[in-house]
């Protein structure tokens, strides 16, 4: 018989994590997490909680599998041949536990890994007991030569123990069964409270007590609130965010201060929300380098990517707890359409901080999905603060609505003195892309830094072979989304450091072929724009790029701004929107007033669009729509937000995806929208490892130039 010393937790490829070991660590995260978050838990019963938990590793059928034996016999093989989920075994040791406590110790044991019914594995306990006659018998197979060992971690723990008969511990299980058969709507806090704290303790083990220590800080933003930050330049920063009303809105121009302001009316742990991944490696370089606190997290793929040669980062990133956090809202959708671990993302933001920049850019079904948020949000007790450079009337008033009116609502709005200050543009419309040519040389002449943005990666690909020919000495870059993920990471950073005239590299003529990935938050500023004409919103955007920076001697300078004139197909965009932007925009290079701009917005979204997402939302009509100890499957929110995304790799790197380990994959990876390739997939081998990319035949010198290629519909990312 073996010794408790050698019941493994976690196999050897992960440290051979011993099962008591493994029980402290998970017993030392439950107890911080308990006391910090925003939720009264009885940290007592919790922690009985966690060291129960994980009591049925014990089982012969755990061992023998993360242990790798096969049987020696085929009957010996087939003993063993059916589904053992080991949180089920671990509450046959209930007897030991007082009566009163079994309920809540089932709720934080029984789904901390799978869903109760209707889990895409069909091995719920539910989903087993309905299905496999021998479920129970099965999770207590030679019960008698393996309890001894949940029974010593109970004691040494020094919690009471006793000699638990099988038919006991069948009774406790079949207790299991009808308490979890009962269960009704609603969520489940303690399932939240032990997924978080087992993933921190696995993801740490030995380190766990060391990287508890950082956990659940306020932030020190006094970088933010230094005095010697107030600046006329900046009027926000002049603007007190002293005002007691929970909840923000502010509408003010690029460049006006709004991310410090934002900042500065938090108080607690913060959640910062960004539309676009550039904007948020930005946004994460941007904080961490001003906030001293060591847990400071983006949350993203590749935040992996970003955070390299820090894995202690790296690892944290998806976990509870951070100090400040980036991400974007679709990553805290989970809470509204209730897929796997949306207790631990309630949780961790309950009773936050919750910045929402430029929420405008979201449209139809992400619109939807973002009111949808806030609404959550609010039942979370979050303090939420909106910021947009251009909103249309529609949507405030809306999210005002619905934070609560003037009575919860802090609105900061800038005056129309201040506004003409923020004047910056000069727009020029033209017919098509012949009058590019002219422009373009003009600007060269003049040692301009140039900002070129299509509205299709396909579009972008073929504009920038015809100008790297045209301008072959002129030096340039071509970004969009389809890199290698550590390609994009490496292009963001080349963008800000070398051709953003604020930094730049002398006054070396350059010019950037973008999509509108670059339309949010990067801190770039450029001489000149021509765009195709989007949404006037994200126009508006887009022309923040261009004179961005700001001081005595830039106020009442103008850079030009030109816009071609929509035509022929102008997917993903609706051309009805379109010709309405075009035509809200002056013309003949006479200036973009500011002050104007809300009016416009106005005139090209009347009305709120949005498309219904009830049928997917766990809440709805004041009450929850989805079981306790349940979630549904990730599909849900795909097909909500219609943003199926689907992995490729370039032939070439084949070989060192196959053999690479998870954090080299990542960085061969590139993501693509699911309708990209659904049509081509028979063209295309798909690997059926890591993230099951498909491969694609394209030479490795035609991707670093114009990166990867499919025949395709245009398509925007």
């Amino acid at each position: 018989m073996k010794q408790l010393h050698e019941i493994l937790a976690k196999s050897a490829n992960y440290g051979s994590l011993t099962l008591l070991e493994h029980t402290q660590q998970v017993t030392m995260a439950i107890e911080l997490f308990a006391r910090k978050y925003a939720f009264d838990f009885d940290i007592s019963l919790c922690r009985k909680g966690a060291i129960l938990h994980d009591l049925g590793k014990a089982h012969p059928h755990f061992q023998r599998k993360i242990a790798k034996v096969n049987g020696a016999t085929l009957l010996e093989e087939n003993e063993y041949n059916f589904d053992h989920r080991h949180e089920i075994s671990s509450l046959a040791f209930l007897p030991c536990f007082a009566t009163e406590e079994w309920n809540t110790l089932i709720d934080l044991v029984i789904a901390h890994h799978k869903s109760i019914e209707n889990d895409p594995s069909e091995r719920g306990i539910l989903d087993l007991v309905n299905t496999q006659r021998e479920t129970i018998d099965n999770h207590l197979k030679d019960w008698e030569d393996w309890c001894s060992y949940g029974l010593q971690i109970l004691a040494y723990f020094d919690l009471p123990i006793r000699e638990i008969s099988r038919d006991e511990a069948k009774k406790a299980l079949d207790y299991v069964v009808d308490y979890c058969e009962s269960k009704r709507f609603g969520f489940s806090p303690l399932r939240g409270l032990l997924k978080s704290a087992d993933h921190f303790a696995s993801a740490f083990m030995h380190q766990t007590e060391e990287k508890l220590k950082p956990l659940f800080e306020t932030p020190n933003l006094n970088f933010y609130r230094d005095e010697k930050r107030k600046y006329w330049i900046y009027p926000l920063s002049e603007i007190s965010t002293d005002d007691v009303r929970r909840h923000t809105l502010v509408v003010a121009s690029t460049g006006a201060g709004k991310t410090d302001f934002l900042l500065r009316r938090t108080k607690g742990r913060v959640f910062y929300t960004l539309p676009f991944q550039a904007s948020i490696n930005a946004m994460y370089n941007r904080i961490k380098s001003v906030v001293p606190n060591k847990d400071i997290r983006l949350l993203h793929a590749t935040s992996k990517i970003v955070a390299k040669n820090r894995l202690d980062e790296q690892i944290l990133q998806p976990l509870a707890g951070s100090s400040v956090k980036i991400l974007t809202p679709h990553q805290l959708a989970a809470i509204i359409f209730g897929t796997s671990g949306f207790e631990t993302v309630m949780l961790d933001v309950q009773g936050t901080d919750v910045i929402l920049d430029e929420i405008h850019t979201y449209s139809d079904v992400s619109r939807a999905m973002v009111l949808e948020i806030v609404k959550a949000l609010l039942r979370l007790d979050c303090r939420i603060h909106i910021g947009t450079a251009t909103m249309p009337s529609v949507l405030y008033n809306e999210l005002k609505i619905i934070l609560g009116g003037e009575n919860e609502v802090y609105e900061v709005k800038l005056s129309d003195k201040t506004l003409d200050t923020f004047d910056r543009h000069v727009i020029d419309k033209i017919e098509d892309e012949e009058a590019i040519i002219p422009i373009l040389q003009g600007a060269f002449d003049a040692k301009e830094k140039v900002l070129i943005i299509y509205n299709t990666i396909k579009k972008a690909q073929t504009a920038y072979q015809e100008w790297v020919e045209k301008f072959p000495n002129v030096k340039s870059m071509l970004i969009h989304s389809r890199f290698r993920r550590g390609d994009r990471v490496r292009l963001e950073k080349e963008l800000t450091e070398e051709f953003d005239a604020k930094y730049g590299f002398g006054r070396e003529a350059c010019f950037v072929v973008s999509t509108q990935v670059v339309e949010v938050s990067l801190d770039i500023s450029f001489d000149r724009m021509i765009t195709q004409c989007a949404p006037l919103d994200s126009m508006i955007q887009r022309f923040g790029r261009v004179n961005r920076k700001r001081n005595e001697n830039t106020i009442g300078k103008y850079k030009p701004i030109h816009i071609i004139k929509p035509s022929g197909k102008v997917m993903p965009y609706n051309m009805d929107v379109l010709k309405a932007s075009f035509e809200q925009l002056p013309e003949n290079f006479n200036v973009l007033k500011e002050i104007h701009l809300q009016e416009k917005i106005d005139a090209v979204y009347p009305t709120l669009e949005t498309k219904t997402i009830d049928v997917h939302l766990i809440y709805k009509n004041g009450k929850y729509s989805i079981k306790e100890l349940c979630n549904y499957k990730k599909a849900v929110l795909v097909d909500a937000l219609e943003i199926e995304s689907a992995t490729c790799i370039l032939e070439c790197d084949k070989e060192a995806y196959k053999n690479g380990n998870w954090e080299e994959r990542l960085y061969l990876e590139i993501p693509v929208n699911y309708n990209t390739i659904k049509w081509h997939k028979p063209k295309f081998e798909q690997l059926e490892v890591g993230a099951y990319p498909f491969v694609i035949p394209q030479a490795e010198e035609d991707y670093k130039i114009l990166g990867l290629q499919i025949i395709e519909h245009d398509y925007i990312l």
